[in-house]
């Protein structure tokens, strides 16, 4: 995107020195029309001369005005939030819910088809496909608690009038809350990319490092108890370290050994006829079905009938495994996770709203009241936040040098602080209109938001630039034809150049508008990071234009007001400036 936005303006700026002069030439050609003939100009010349002329009179109001104004983006900074980037929507949901651990496979496939069933009563859902498990690879770590569950959505033209992606997720979390059932909506893009980078299946996750599996579950809990309280939280669940169920069979050594059986005998028979063994797989074109080979489940279903199982001696007997070993069944943890060779539990959070960043202050302030941490353990944010805190760091680094070097230029070419100040002052109020148009939208600053920002940015920085250059040109013009001696003077001159750069600033923003408002109205696939791009400088050129109109003349008249009455200082230093004179257009739109 960058680099896009990059190369796009250097070539722009290449051929507008290059190729535009020639066409020029080629297509400008008979008799050209002044300014003053066209009517939409007329119109705006009319409108807004007693604008400039008003706060031309009351230069402190209108900056104290301006920086009221500026003040009062406290206020959507304030609530605006922060995300890595915003949801894209895909066209399709995905439902990961986690359930109790040591639930079993019949009782896991039978709420895959009760959550099935559930999500297709919506009627914004057009199909539903749920998975319970993980495929026979290393790479899936699914296990029987947590489902994948595909939930294909209708075109939105197919929706209920009126209703969101975020309303029609919350109707599938009303309608699919079932006891043990903890919910997580995202969707399939965007859920793969978290897990591949982060391990985290949920838009947030907590990693809890400590020595034991006990000390992380004890923690586990008690930060789920203490985040299930805040008002901000929609789900969240704590991994079970604990409470899986094994079947433990310790064999005695001498009774074995008086069968003439050792260690091995007896696993094989608990390795398969239990666990079960592959005999061959059977190939069926492009399919294929493994072929395995075990007790069935009655003779396999509790421990008295594993006892029973029997095991062939070398002289021919069959001795029960109840008599070589004894068989019992212990909790343990259901599954074991290490990050840097260190015991790990995850928390999976979904927020509501999507505010990240805000959600981790809130998060983190509410663990450290309520939840003491012993000795050794540690808290990591994981998920999408870690993405945010990456950004965050790197412009941190970035816009600083961005900024100098901006600041750098505008100095090398104006030879003075007063100018490159005036100029400098278009950004926050640029960024003013799109702090509270992005508030009015409800949008998150992200990176995409950012973005549009700096775009903004150079915009505003051009309105000013070139404010100044014609406001420069006006006085400096006034003042070789000795027609600047008294402040009347300067605000007719000012007046002049801001005449003059009114119609380019109308249309500079008026194509800008134009060529943005169509992305703000779209509803396709991808329109979510392209509104939150188009946005700031949709909010933000209105202000723009505002201050290079408006507050830059008066700042300007300020500092040429200063160095006028430096130059007469027989003169009256202390004046009442009146209305500057009537002018026609051809003299105002003088070059």
């Amino acid at each position: 995107m960058a680099f896009t936005k990059t190369y796009s303006i250097a070539i722009s700026a290449g051929l507008s020195i290059t190729l535009v002069p020639v066409l020029m030439g080629f297509l400008i050609r008979g008799k050209i029309k002044p300014e003053e003939d066209n009517v939409i100009n007329r119109i705006l010349v009319f409108l807004y001369r007693p604008v400039i002329g008003w706060v031309l009179r009351h230069r402190k109001l209108t900056i104290a005005f301006a920086c009221a104004c500026l003040a009062t983006s406290v206020i959507p900074l304030s609530h605006l939030g922060t995300e890595f980037m915003p949801p894209l929507y895909e066209g399709d949901l995905l439902y990961m819910p986690t359930l109790t651990p040591g639930v079993s496979v019949g009782e896991s496939a039978h709420l895959l088809q009760i959550t099935d069933r559930l999500i297709k009563t919506v009627p914004e859902v057009a199909r539903v496909f749920g998975q319970a498990g993980r495929a026979e690879t290393a790479t899936d770590s699914a296990h029987l608690t947590m489902f994948d569950t595909v939930v294909m959505l209708k075109p939105r033209d197919q929706w209920t009038s009126g209703v969101t992606l975020e309303q029609v997720r919350e109707h599938l979390n009303q309608v699919v809350s079932l006891p043990g059932v903890s919910n997580i909506w995202t969707m399939p893009i965007i859920n793969r990319v978290n897990m591949l980078s982060t391990g985290i299946k949920s838009p947030l996750g907590l990693k809890v490092t400590a020595p034991s599996l006990e000390t992380i579950n004890r923690i586990d809990q008690e930060i789920q108890t203490v985040l299930k309280r805040l008002p901000e939280t929609s789900s969240v669940y704590a991994d079970r370290l604990t409470g899986g169920r094994y079947i433990v069979v310790a064999i005695h050594r001498e009774k074995a050994a008086r069968y003439g059986l050792n260690i091995e005998d007896v696993n094989r028979l608990v390795e398969t006829a239990i666990g079960g063994e592959r005999l061959t797989t059977v190939i069926q074109g492009r399919k294929r079905f493994p072929v395995n080979l075990r007790y069935p489940r009655e003779d396999r279903g509790s421990l008295d009938a594993i006892g029973a199982s029997l095991l062939s001696t070398p002289d021919g007997q069959e001795v029960p495994l109840s008599r070589l070993a004894s068989l019992s069944i212990e909790d343990g943890p259901t599954m074991i996770k290490t990050e840097n060779a260190r015991l790990t539990g995850w928390i999976y959070i979904e927020p509501k709203g999507g505010n990240l960043g805000g959600y981790v202050e809130l998060a983190r302030k509410a663990i450290a009241r309520s939840v003491t941490l012993p000795p050794g353990t540690t808290l990591s944010w994981s998920g999408q936040y870690t993405s945010i805190e990456r950004a965050r760091k790197r412009l941190e680094l970035v816009l600083p040098l961005a900024f100098g070097l901006i600041v750098a230029l505008l100095f090398i070419h104006f030879r003075s602080v007063a100018k490159t100040g005036m100029v400098l002052l278009s950004l926050p109020f640029a960024v003013l209109g799109s702090l509270w148009f992005l508030y009015g939208l409800h949008y998150r600053l992200s990176v995409a938001v950012v973005t549009g920002m700096i775009t903004l940015a150079g915009v505003a920085a051009e309105f000013g630039i070139v404010m100044i250059l014609y406001l420069d040109r006006s006085v400096d013009r006034r003042m070789t034809e000795g027609r600047l001696r008294t402040p009347e003077d300067l605000d007719e001159a000012i007046l002049e150049g801001t005449l003059y750069r009114l119609r380019p600033i109308a249309m500079t923003g008026t194509v800008i508008l134009a060529g943005l408002l169509p992305i703000m109205w779209s509803h396709k696939t991808g329109s979510d990071v392209m509104k939150r791009i188009a946005a700031p400088m949709v909010g933000g050129m209105v202000t723009a234009m505002i201050l290079s109109l408006l507050v830059i003349p008066v700042l300007f008249r300020m500092w040429k007001g200063g160095d006028l009455r430096k130059k007469n200082p027989n003169g009256d230093s202390v004046y009442h400036p009146s209305q500057p004179r009537e002018m026609s257009p051809s003299e105002t739109l003088e070059p």
